[in-house]
This record gives C-alpha cells, structure tokens and sequence, in this order.
C-alpha cells in the first residue's frame, strides 16, 4: 500500500492510479454537494417534519430550540446595538 506519511509528489504512477481508482469510488465535492441538496429538496417536497424543520431553518434533529440553537436560527431578532460614546448625528 502507501504509506500514510508520503507525500503525493513522491508517488509513482502506479501508486497515483491506485489512489485515484480509490477516490473515484466515493461521491465528492460538486456530486456529494448536489447529492446533499437533492435530498434535503426531497425532503422539503414530501412535506414530512425533518423537510419542515429545514424550510424553517430551525434544527431537524430534535435539539431544543427554546434557548440556543443560534447557529441555525442566526443572530437575535428585536436586538439593538448600542451607539459608541461621545459619537453624535449632526
């Protein structure tokens, strides 16, 4: 095999395809991000709770949502930023 400490330019040809026909085994990047997509759509489509919870941008996986879950809720709504000191509108 290869040794997991070995860097892709010291690697034979034969020891690139080898890693190449590995990788092409596993859905990545732009396939894995449509492949995500595409089910998350299916979701929302059916109409079951998970797709609810995604068209909501609330959590899908049961996590309370009366206290945190700011990540997916995002910032506060009803908030307001105080102004700097000694700074007035003219």
């Amino acid at each position: 095999g290869i040794a997991p400490a070995a860097k892709i330019k010291d690697l034979s040809d034969s020891q690139m395809d080898k890693l190449r026909e590995h990788v092409a085994k596993f859905t990545v990047e732009g396939d894995l991000r449509r492949e995500t997509t595409m089910s998350i759509k299916r979701l929302m489509d059916l109409n079951c709770y998970r797709g609810s919870r995604h068209r909501k941008g609330l959590p899908v996986r049961g996590q309370r949502t009366r206290t945190n879950a700011r990540t997916r809720k995002g910032p506060k709504k009803g908030r307001t930023v105080a102004l700097a000191k000694g700074v007035t509108s003219k």
